[in-house]
């Protein structure tokens, strides 16, 4: 008895071992119509297996790039769609690059930070006012999410004057949001219950 695990590793394991045989076969065939033939039948069953996709535009297009994927680009037939190169299929995307920002305080985050350089744009007025004040709720919210000990109102605003360089103030009296209870944290502040025997 032969084990799947023995034999060659299927190209696309969602068609199965059936179909990757059928491709095998038809490859080796030597007459061109009858290759064409078998390749239109093997698109059809593959169709088939899979019909959740069969309402897409680009169905068609997808299984006769499939079919000469699982044939490793060696089915000599006319397709009907233009096949994509076995080089971009095995090309690996470019890395993505991740931007490295030194961040003051890692608990308010680097948006936060952004928001304040905004802030300190802004000519003086209502809708400054009204920016920093968002933003020092948005922090106290940080503060609540990385520590409840540290969340203090007389912090917040002791580092929206640092970080702006003392452009930005909190007017005297300021009334914080109320905050909520974080989603990272229990609301039993993290005891557990013993269970009763």
């Amino acid at each position: 008895m032969q084990y799947n695990t023995q034999r060659e590793q299927l190209v696309m394991p969602e068609y199965g071992r059936g179909i990757q045989m059928m491709v095998d076969l038809a490859v080796k065939i030597e007459d061109r119509e009858e290759r064409q033939r078998c390749a239109q039948t093997i698109v059809k069953i593959m169709s088939s297996l899979l019909p959740s996709t069969a309402s897409k535009e680009d169905n068609e297009h997808r299984l006769w790039n499939h079919l000469a994927r699982i044939a490793h680009y060696q089915l000599d037939i006319d397709y009907p769609v233009s096949i994509v190169p076995q080089e971009e299929v095995q090309e690996h995307p470019a890395p993505l690059p991740y931007p490295m920002k030194t961040i003051k305080r890692r608990h308010y985050g680097y948006l936060v930070e952004q928001a304040l350089d905004y802030a300190k744009t802004l000519p003086e007025g209502e809708l400054r006012d009204a920016f920093t004040k968002n933003v020092a709720n948005q922090m106290k919210q940080d503060l609540f999410i990385w520590n409840r000990d540290s969340m203090d109102n007389a912090l917040v605003a002791q580092d929206i004057e640092r970080y702006s360089d003392g452009k930005l103030h909190l007017e005297e009296g300021f009334v914080f949001d109320a905050v909520g209870e974080s989603p990272l944290q229990p609301s039993d502040g993290g005891k557990k219950r013993k269970r009763k025997k």
